[in-house]
């Protein structure tokens, strides 16, 4: 009974115990008492009533559900166009004329052939004509690449005249000079671009050359070439190996109002060069001009491609001009290329491009015996109408007279 009793005294004390913390610790956590102590509250700014300051109500006419017209919901939206942004017209250009340009270019080519001529005329005039002196104008016609046939038919020419001469004044020798010259450039060689088919289908021009020779720039030239002498031109970008050649062209021609008919990059060039001709006869242009790839891989392969090209443009008709673009400050390097190409397909024609830029002029007498055939066109320059019809008596002109 005892030790009930204690049981019990110990369960109220230990319940007292634990209600005097709990009272404890919530007295701690309540704010302490006291006027300084009491926090400030500020009641937010009264806002007004729904009502107040309302005028009278006025009487409105109101519209029950069944008055008010629903949208259709099967109605299609009217479509929201963009707006379109007119492209602004390119502007056509109108070139300068063909006839005489290598003439009004002549400053510029006498620069830069200056060692050839001066310095041919510099050691012919001489008093004394011996052996030493022959062989510096063997040298400076061999620098100039001229190449080593025409240099020694050149210089044995020039020996056996002087000597017959026998008197050298500075006339007579730049009339000398300039026959010389004017019989190794050959002035039989018929140099017109072949332009007109005799048929009812465009002359058909293929351009062709290694890919750095200003191959897809002398297209353009050349299409602003026959603009001038009122010729309308088509272009057909069959380099589709080169991603730019296309876009190049394009540009070309835009700026004189052709055409150009493209594919996609790494498209078949066969393809390309047989729709330019067709689009060509179906618009009753004057010429097509065909851009292809100048890659140089193998033989096998730049024969296969071009053969094809050729076929295929042969059956709308024939194909009248072949022009082979090569670089003239490549020199006798230009003739390796120049070779391989005229196995491959028959060049009928050459263009010599960057002859402003070198004093090697002589491969224009180079290339014409090397590979049977005239240069047609030569380009001195940068400029849209720096590529000029090859005409021997102004080029020798520049030569010798600056």
């Amino acid at each position: 009974m005892d030790i009930v009793i204690l049981a019990v005294v110990i369960a109220v004390v230990a319940v007292g115990a634990i209600t005097g913390l709990l009272v404890s610790s919530r007295r701690k956590k309540l704010p302490p008492s006291g006027p300084s102590s009491t926090p400030t509250i500020t009641a937010p700014p009264a806002e007004p009533h729904v009502g107040d300051e309302a005028g009278p109500p006025r009487e409105e006419s109101r519209r029950t559900i069944e008055e008010v017209g629903l949208p259709d919901a099967t109605a299609t939206p009217p479509a929201v166009e963009d707006p379109v942004v007119a492209a602004p017209p390119v502007a056509i250009e109108i070139p300068e004329p063909s006839a005489g340009r290598l003439v009004r270019l002549r400053a510029r080519l006498a620069r830069s052939q200056n060692t050839l001529g001066k310095g041919l005329l510099t050691l012919l005039s001489r008093e004394h004509l011996d052996e030493e002196t022959w062989e510096e104008i063997e040298d400076t016609l061999l620098t100039a690449d001229v190449g080593v046939a025409p240099t020694q038919e050149l210089v044995e020419r020039l020996r056996e005249r002087v000597r017959v001469l026998g008197t050298r004044t500075p006339d007579e020798l730049r009339a000398l000079l300039r026959e010389e010259l004017l019989a190794l450039l050959r002035t039989d060689f018929d140099r017109a671009v072949k332009t007109e088919s005799g048929l009812d289908t465009p002359g058909v021009v293929m351009v062709v050359g290694v890919n750095g020779t200003g191959k897809t720039t002398t297209t353009g030239k050349l299409a602003r070439v026959l603009v001038a002498d009122g010729r309308s031109v088509v272009l057909g970008a069959a380099d589709t190996f080169r991603a730019a050649a296309a876009d190049q062209l394009q540009t070309w021609g835009e700026r004189v109002g052709a055409r150009t008919v493209r594919g996609p990059e790494g498209g078949d060039p066969a393809s390309i060069a047989f729709d330019a001709v067709k689009e060509g006869i179906a618009e009753g242009a004057d010429v097509v001009l065909i851009d292809t790839a100048g890659r140089l891989h193998t033989k096998t392969g730049l024969m296969d491609e071009l053969g094809k090209v050729k076929r295929v443009v042969e059956k709308h008709g024939p194909l009248d001009e072949v022009l082979l673009v090569l670089d003239a400050t490549t020199g006798q390097n230009g003739l390796v290329q120049a070779r391989v190409f005229a196995e491959v397909v028959d060049i009928t024609g050459i263009v010599l491009t960057k002859l402003d830029g070198t004093a090697k002029g002589g491969i224009v007498i180079a290339v014409q015996r090397e590979l049977g055939v005239p240069v047609k066109l030569i380009g001195l320059g940068e400029g849209a109408d720096d590529l000029a019809p090859f005409e021997p008596e102004a080029f020798v002109d520049a030569l010798i007279d600056g």
